[in-house]
């Protein structure tokens, strides 16, 4: 009997192997037997029977996408509060294209006033003096109750932000129509501040009001550039159908003189724009980027799994759970095969999102891509014949709930730590290694994608991984950004792609799935916060439709590489090496070199002065260096030092005293 045979990808699809059921024989399995077990799966092979153990609930439970009761609600750390219930916004894209803002250089950027005790507090909402998370809780704070209505003459703006993916810290009124605003750091940390999501109420129609976010941590943004932010008008939404829209004007991002804690001579940078408000007595939202929560997925994914034509081809299981206990789920979308042996000859895909909470961009080209492996064109049926999609749509779930930028609840950036072996601590990132190391045990994975969000570059674009010194895969890693540039024209921009690897960047999805699992065409593909520079989207805005877009293109784009008709791949690999070999030898002819006659100029050796001229790295990206282990370790660390210090200091006292 055969007891070592691993389940495959497709396997876990047939769900008791209902679709082949009368090609197996029962063999000595007696039906009173399969009626009394639930904890053995009976499989068989050729008419060979065997068995395995089911696997272990609390870690492949599945939960019920067809309900909303306290089972899917989101998990959160005690400390953090959160309402009963939160608005659900209707997607809708502008019917008309929205330019890019241009800065105007008459802008007065506003003098700081809260930092110095000014201004009143009208919305305050920091987090507890916890040092790391100990605790979870289901669903909204018990007893939190909205703010109360303001007095019919009381024209202050009510904020609030304690909703999912909210994370407005404090609001200070500074002038009769200006408020100065604080984002909460990503939670157990001291920084991260770019993602921000709140609501406001009590405005006046007509009235110029000004906002100033005061803590923004980076040094530069595409605010006041080319960015606007976005707001949510809810009557308008009730009334005209309207979604997100951008708005505002006189917008200025500007280096402040508030120091940051800890450093010499680094400050924090803030955001000021102005607005009207369309109707007195609304309720509006403003956004970084179209709002995708954690709620949001899982409503996604109960449409789909309520399709019975979705769920024959489309399963879901939950990879693992978070630290605060939230499901992870993990789709495998592929059609059912007519045998076992032809299921083990299709190669697989792994695509992921959302390792960064604050990238919403990435969960929106996530839901095109879904959906379009999910419908019944002809293409996306193909795709399903193909490949096997392994899919993690939502990789880090309590940043998304809390409203973080970067971090998980470990108060670390994920994407550093593809290395680390701390299952505990990354559960998530331990249980995607694991499976795609097992899915690279069983069958060739073409490709790994991670989608991520850019807040300092326009376009689409990807990063990659090469390595130009084996000559049987030198710039066929490029082969694909190549093709999706072709294919969307418009969003997706080759030019702003990049392959070389960083040391920085070795703890990240991409390098570790590449230069570990061996997967040759390994990426993370970059979406803009705001918009387009190529074709006719040139100075237009993205909106959700172009976002769920590029998720079409990657697939229509995968099926162009994986061609049976290879024409197109070995013209474009033709293209990519004359290019390279003319900048080669138009670079080697400014550093005053010679190329040694009959040596292809791809053959060269690459040194570090030659590579820095043939392409930068991806030094501009939204990445950080690691900041070390997780933060209760880090405490623990502190804890024992200081327990160590004053036990010496008593042992030195006594010994003195004798």
């Amino acid at each position: 009997m055969n007891m070592s045979r691993k389940l495959s990808c497709e396997e876990e699809l047939y769900e008791g192997f209902e679709d082949v059921k009368g090609k197996f024989k029962r063999g000595t399995i007696r039906e009173e037997d399969l009626k009394r077990t639930t904890q053995l799966i009976y499989h068989f092979d050729e008419g060979e029977e065997f068995h395995t153990l089911c696997e272990p609930r609390n870690l492949f439970q599945q939960v019920n996408w067809h309900t909303r009761d306290n089972s899917t609600l989101p998990l959160w750390p005690t400390e953090v509060l959160c309402l009963p219930s939160h608005h659900r916004f209707i997607s809708v894209p502008p019917t008309q294209q929205e330019p890019f803002y241009h800065s105007d250089e008459h802008v007065v950027v506003p003098k700081i006033q809260s930092p110095n005790g000014r201004g009143n507090v009208v919305y305050s909402n920091m987090p507890g003096p916890q040092a790391y998370f100990t605790e979870a809780r289901s669903g909204a704070s018990r007893g939190l109750k909205p703010q109360p209505p303001r007095d019919p003459d009381d024209f202050t703006l009510l904020f609030e932000s304690r909703f999912e993916s909210g994370n407005l810290a404090k609001a200070i009124q500074v002038g009769k129509w200006d408020y100065e605003l604080l984002l909460r750091a990503d939670l157990y940390t001291c920084k991260h501040t770019q993602w921000y999501f709140f609501s406001l109420s009590n405005m006046m129609a007509g009235q110029v009001y000004r906002f100033t976010i005061i803590n923004f941590y980076k040094s530069n943004s595409l605010y006041g550039q080319t960015l606007q932010p976005l707001c949510y008008s809810v009557r308008d939404a009730e009334e005209n159908k309207k979604g997100w829209r951008r708005h505002g004007h006189s917008i200025k991002y500007f280096k402040t003189n508030i120091k940051r804690k800890g450093t010499r001579d680094r400050y924090y940078y803030a955001l000021t724009w102005s607005c009207v408000f369309p109707h007195s007595n609304d309720t509006c939202y403003f956004a970084h980027c179209y709002p995708f929560t954690y709620s949001d997925m899982l409503a996604h994914l109960r449409k789909i799994s309520a399709d019975p034509e979705c769920s024959r081809y489309c399963k879901w299981r939950t990879l693992c759970h978070t630290i605060a206990g939230n499901p992870v789920p993990l789709l495998t979308i592929t059609s059912s095969s007519l045998s076992l042996q032809e299921s083990k000859l299709k190669r697989a895909v792994v695509v992921t999102a959302r390792v960064h909470p604050g990238e919403t961009n990435s969960s929106w080209m996530m839901k095109g891509l879904i959906d379009y492996l999910t419908n019944s064109s002809d293409d996306a049926k193909l795709l399903r014949d193909m490949f096997v999609f392994k899919i993690v749509p939502m990789l880090n779930p309590d940043g998304v709930v809390i409203g973080n930028y970067r971090c998980s609840l470990a108060g670390r950036d994920l994407n550093r730590n593809y290395k680390n072996t701390l299952k505990d601590a990354y559960p998530t990132v331990w249980h995607c290694k694991e499976m795609v190391n097992k899915l690279v045990a069983e069958r060739e994975v073409v490709m790994f994608c991670d989608l991520h969000g850019h807040s300092r570059k326009l376009n689409v674009f990807i990063y990659g991984c090469e390595n130009n010194n084996i000559p049987s895969l030198r710039l066929k890693q490029r082969i694909f950004p190549v093709m999706l540039s072709r294919n969307a024209p418009t969003k997706f921009c080759y030019k702003s792609s990049r392959f070389k690897v960083q040391k920085s960047k070795e703890g990240t999805s991409r390098v570790v799935m590449w230069n570990v699992m061996g997967i040759r065409n390994s990426y993370t593909m970059e979406a803009t916060f705001c918009g387009s520079s190529l074709g006719i989207l040139n100075g237009i805005h993205f909106t959700t439709v172009d976002l769920e877009a590029m998720g079409y293109h990657f697939c229509d784009t995968l099926l162009d590489y994986c061609d049976p008709d290879q024409t197109k791949v070995t013209t474009i690999l033709q293209q990519l090496e004359d290019q390279r070999r003319e900048l080669i030898c138009t670079k080697m002819a400014a550093l005053g070199r010679e190329i040694p006659d009959g040596m292809d100029p791809l053959d060269i050796t690459i040194d570090s002065e030659l590579e820095s001229d043939l392409e930068s790295s991806d030094g501009g990206s939204d990445s950080s260096v690691s900041d070390g282990p997780p933060v209760h370790m880090v405490d623990n660390r502190m804890y024992k030092k200081k327990v160590f210090f004053l036990s010496h200091c008593l042992l030195c006292h006594f010994v003195n005293i004798d």
